[in-house]
């Protein structure tokens, strides 16, 4: 029997086993299908900061206690990072450099690397990019820290950020947007400033390691593209939404839960068949087991974590689905009951992870391919929550950014209903044809979570 830690995980390159400092966690060797590693080529930037010696950025701000400007302790590039703690008061702490030569970011996102020591009193991260000491700047308010549900950053992890034009939170001075959400400028900046900020019970200690400038999704999407993506099989994926789909020939990914194939309301497998061999779709992975699906694989040991991985893995083969992509169950990535995170175990099986996170939109490459972001509770419903479709197709929304600024939405549906949606998991057929349509008017591209994948730039 393994024996399992809860100090970091590791996963070693070429090697079948999930290890950590001192032993084994899961031995033996994974799926004969695992994951092929097709992954995007590394975005290289065409602008860095690393934080090493003689950078000239400073730490200040109301809310910080103390600060190392060149801390060669705690690092991911290069040979030291910069380290900030927070006082506690809930003020903003930031690591940041005014006067720069000015730099033109369209056609660009940026790309953020750091770590937070323990989220416990985290409250929230923002970047400002500016002019003349940020007297104008746009502002992106990219993650609001959650009590409870799962949180893209997480204690004690390196974690990568992009920030695009399209999820811009607000605008100060000459920075301004339009009514559609577009930026009046996307040149000219000279300052830049990453932003921290406790809860006021306690303080936070995080590390910059990079800011930098990569090509964005326009790159390879010039108008970006839609996932359309439905969990947890249901049969009205085949009865009602392919209708829909098929109609400007647009291809979904539907991630399955294995054994609920073929009971009840989910999808046959030879309506999987269908789907995947006449209209294009994925037939991915969203957990083997019910049991699993309903506690999600945070509420698992890592070892059965693993073994459900590996069981749906093989059951896709073995009916002839060969997506190597999946989604967590409830979106919920964290940590095993045994501490080990469950985005590194998906790593043995699957070439990306797709959470439901959606502070901001995903990218191509994503930031991290086992943390996809999405949208969703997309629903035409009247006060069941979730988010509202026409937050999709108004002037400004989603759709309308996405097809002004590029980048990778992926919406994440569940169950398709022919009447009115009583649940934010459900979209009326007459509302998901008002969505393909709003997508289909903007002229964005539609491709499976495979097919996005598989684009090398």
């Amino acid at each position: 029997m393994s024996r399992f830690s809860r100090r970091a995980a590791l996963r070693v390159a070429g090697a079948s086993a999930l290890v950590v400092a001192g032993g084994t966690l899961l031995s033996g060797a994974t799926d004969v299908g695992g994951p092929s590693g097709r992954r995007p080529r590394y975005r290289r930037p065409t602008w860095s900061e690393q934080f090493q010696a003689g950078h000239g950025w400073t730490v200040a701000g109301a809310g910080t206690a103390t600060a190392d400007l060149n801390d060669t302790s705690v690092f991911t590039q290069g040979r030291q990072s910069v380290r900030a703690t927070t006082n506690g008061t809930g003020k903003q702490s930031y690591v940041r450099r005014t006067g720069m030569t000015a730099m033109n970011l369209a056609g660009k996102m940026i790309r953020l690397v750091f770590r937070v020591e323990d989220t416990n009193s985290l409250s929230k991260l923002a970047f400002y990019v500016g002019t003349e000491s940020f007297a104008n700047y746009y502002l992106w308010q990219f993650h609001m820290h959650s009590a409870t549900a799962t949180n893209y950053v997480q204690s004690g992890d390196w974690v990568t950020v992009h920030l695009q034009w399209a999820d811009v939170t607000s605008a100060v001075g000459r920075c301004s947007l339009s009514s559609r959400g577009v930026p009046t400028t996307k040149s000219g900046f000279t300052d830049f400033s990453f932003a921290v900020y406790d809860d006021a019970g306690g303080p936070v200690t995080y590390w910059l390691q990079a800011v930098e400038l990569i090509p964005d999704t326009s790159s390879v999407f010039p108008k970006g593209v839609v996932s359309v993506t439905f969990d947890d099989s249901h049969s009205s994926i085949h009865d009602l939404a392919r209708p829909a789909m098929d109609r400007y020939g647009f291809p979904g990914t539907s991630y399955n839960i294995a054994d609920a194939i073929g009971t009840g309301s989910s999808l046959t497998v030879a309506q999987m068949r269908s789907l995947q061999n006449h209209s294009g779709w994925e037939m991915a992975g969203h957990a083997y087991a019910t049991t699993a699906h309903t506690a999600s694989y945070a509420k698992l040991t890592a070892e059965q974590a693993d073994d459900d991985f590996r069981r749906l893995r093989e059951w896709l083969l073995s009916n002839g689905f060969t997506s190597e992509h999946f989604a967590y169950p409830h979106g919920a990535f964290g940590k095993t009951t045994d501490g080990v995170p469950v985005d590194l175990i998906a790593g043995r099986h699957f070439t990306t992870a797709r959470s439901i996170v959606s502070e901001t939109t995903e990218s191509f490459a994503p930031a991290m391919p086992y943390r996809l972001k999405a949208l969703t509770g997309i629903n035409d419903g009247t006060g069941i929550g979730g988010t509202a479709l026409s937050n999709l197709t108004a002037p400004g929304g989603r759709l309308g950014r996405c097809a002004d600024n590029a980048d990778w939405l992926i919406l994440c549906l569940h169950r398709v209903v022919e009447g009115t949606p009583t649940s934010s998991t459900e979209i009326s057929r007459a509302g998901l044809m008002t969505l393909m349509k709003a997508i289909s008017d903007r002229g964005i591209a539609v491709a499976t979570v495979a097919e996005t994948m598989e684009h090398y730039t």
